[in-house]
């Protein structure tokens, strides 16, 4: 059976690790398993001493140099500088030394790849304790406890209890989407994925091709922002929009990924906190508080209305369009459109 790559990696760095001198790419092939099974059969024995009579006649092409060997060799300096640069990629100190000979070999030293003990103190290990209890309810949070377990091991302070409340509110982070957790691992193994998505003007959903950067929690609502293919665009996706499975596809991202915090302000332009305009609309006295507390201007109408004028940017007209029959947008035009099409798209179903 062929050994899975992780094996491999692992037995790789254990051989670099254990050594107390450079091993050369030689003494690593023989000394790991699915480098000599990638070598290919028979080499053992063809380099061993007086196995070349035991091959019999016609057999020495197969065992001596040819295009046996050195495809042998090609498959295996292309493995090994693949598994190399994987390890280096995984934080592995990997150090190239040449000897006397001029022969090159590879260790990677004890004190080169510690890491240095962890210490909390009681303020850090409160933040760490929030934010497992903010994970409680998500499917993060056995994670979340694990690695406070560990961090306890490793030292917590005493006397210092992480899961203590501090307060009478308490955070959570609800997450019901089924979408959260392999958009997630998708965001983390950077893996694009394949999705239907119902926009709330459409009253079908539709396929959509997503490079994705990271997840976002916004206004109690998780948003997932990323590269859209067929598009050509960054574009935010709300989860609860999503409908069937997350497919994940086995190619490479195609658009370079951006900051973090470039993702956090994308994210809040397109769930509408960010307006650089204002609109005018009409709303039923005594009802949309939300949208009062908005208000830079307030004015009564009479006859159970109000006239305010709120901060108008994008996402405003997913948001009027909750208020159903309470809100008439007066302007501008076209958030008066949009918030028409969305309605109309609600009322066909």
């Amino acid at each position: 059976m062929a050994i899975a790559k992780a094996e491999r990696l692992m037995n790789l760095a254990l051989c670099l690790l254990g050594t107390r001198r450079p091993l050369s790419k030689r003494e690593l092939r023989d000394s790991i398993e699915a480098y000599v099974e990638a070598s290919g059969p028979g080499r053992g024995a063809a380099s061993g001493p007086g196995r070349g009579a035991a091959s019999g006649p016609g057999r020495g092409a197969a065992s001596g140099p040819g295009r046996g060997a050195a495809g042998s060799d090609d498959s295996f300096n292309r493995m090994f500088e693949r598994d190399k640069d994987d390890l280096r990629e995984l934080g592995l100190v990997i150090e190239t030394v040449e000897n006397l000979d001029g022969e090159v070999g590879y260790l990677a030293r004890r004190d080169s790849n510690r890491l240095p003990p962890i210490t909390l103190d009681a303020e850090e290990a409160a933040a760490l304790g929030l934010a497992a209890k903010v994970w409680q309810q998500a499917r993060l949070a056995g994670a979340a406890s694990g690695a406070l377990q560990k961090l306890r091991a490793a030292g917590l302070p005493e006397g210092v209890d992480p899961y203590e409340a501090h307060g009478a509110l308490e955070p959570r982070i609800p997450v019901h989407e089924a979408a959260f957790e392999p958009l997630m691992l998708a965001c983390r193994d950077r893996r694009p994925v394949l999705f239907e998505y119902r926009k709330a003007t459409a009253a079908r959903p539709e396929t959509r091709h997503v490079e994705p950067w990271a997840l976002e929690c916004w206004r109690g609502h998780w948003y997932l922002a990323g590269w859209d293919r067929d598009r050509g665009a960054e574009r935010v996706f709300r989860l609860s929009r999503i409908t069937g499975k997350v497919r994940s596809r086995g190619t490479a991202f195609t658009a370079p990924v951006p900051d973090v915090v470039t993702v956090r302000e994308t994210v809040a332009s397109w769930a509408g906190e960010i307006a650089d305009r204002s609109a005018l609309i009409r709303l039923r006295s005594g009802s949309g508080y939300p949208l009062r507390a908005k208000a830079t201007a307030v004015r009564e109408l009479g006859g159970g209305w109000d006239e305010l004028e709120i901060p108008y940017g994008h996402g405003l007209d997913a948001w009027l369009v909750e208020f159903g029959p309470d809100v008439v947008v007066l302007e501008p035009a076209e958030l008066r459109a949009d918030v028409v099409d969305r309605l109309r798209a609600v009322a066909k179903g």
